[in-house]
């Protein structure tokens, strides 16, 4: 059976359309649909469910994709030892990233890749902790950056590469700015703004390991709205440090009396391909000259 069309297929499951599938891939669509209708001979089972331009994947299809992507993992790995053994390094590495990583470690990261390793080719997902992980279970991303603290992840290579605190922010105007550390009673009595996209499970686990019952005024998925809101003195917020943008003067970080931290870590598909062991170096080396600079 024809790699090509496994590629075809998982390609086309991830994009939802026959259309879309073409045009990454650089093929007619007539191309994809040929190659699509093949491998369900070859199946003797249908792999989408066809609605006018949308498709989804039946059952049989989903059951399938993972195992597919599999050997389209090892065809790359295999590819990439080759030109190892021929002197280069070559290949692609997707990597799950949240939006702080992508801001504050990536860009430098990337820098690193392409200064070292010019061949290897980076392709960024972004989302939040949740959809990285189900990322590297689906096969979809190579590794992803996770939260330690809370991954339920265990079949995979993990690189711890850093431990950072939980903090709080408050406004220059709350009563609360010259507090030595906000306590727990500071978190059920004062209006609290509650992230609910990037760091909802850090918070959600300091409540619960504390039996803290936070006086929640707001929810708010975005990081600059919520900093916004702090600034205007509508309530106050508990952020991991690395989100939390040095050189706002109207806002105040306080530790926490009960310390929380979270811890970031690379998690990686196993077998480790040539291509993102490189990836995996380079990123432990640059966050640990970050920890001594």
């Amino acid at each position: 059976m024809s790699l090509v069309k496994y590629e075809i297929f998982s390609k086309a499951a991830e994009v939802n359309s026959f259309t879309k599938t073409a045009e990454k891939l650089g093929l007619t669509q007539s191309a994809v649909s040929h190659a699509i209708t093949s491998l369900e001979k070859e199946f003797n089972f249908p792999l989408f469910i066809r609605n006018n331009s949308a498709i989804k994947l039946t059952q049989n299809g989903m059951n399938l994709l993972v195992t597919i992507r599999e050997i389209l993992y090892y065809n790359d790995i295999l590819k990439q030892e080759v030109n190892a053994i021929n002197g280069l390094n070559k290949g692609t590495v997707k990597v799950g990233v949240f939006s702080s990583i992508s801001t504050k470690w990536i860009p430098f990261i990337m820098k690193e890749m392409e200064k070292k390793y010019p061949n290897i080719e980076i392709k960024l997902i972004e989302g939040n902790y949740a959809e990285i992980e189900k990322w590297l279970l689906d096969n979809e991303v190579d590794c992803g950056f996770i939260n330690n603290s809370t991954s339920s992840l265990r079949s995979f290579d993990i690189v711890k590469l850093k431990t950072e605190p939980l903090l709080c922010v408050v406004s220059e105007q709350s009563p609360l700015h010259n507090n030595k550390h906000l306590s727990v009673e500071d978190i059920e009595t004062t209006p609290f703004i509650m992230p609910t996209y990037q760091c909802f499970d850090d918070i959600q686990l300091f409540f619960k390991e504390n039996n803290i019952k936070p006086n929640i005024r707001f929810e708010n998925m975005n990081e600059n709205s919520i900093f916004s809101m702090v600034e205007n003195n509508l309530g106050i917020s508990i952020l991991p440090e690395m989100i939390i943008p040095k050189g706002l003067n109207s806002i105040k970080v306080i530790p926490l009396e009960l310390e929380q931290t979270r811890t970031i870590g690379l998690a990686i598909r196993t077998p480790i391909s040539p291509a993102v062991k490189k990836f995996s170096e380079v990123t432990e080396n640059w966050v640990k000259k970050l920890s001594y600079s």
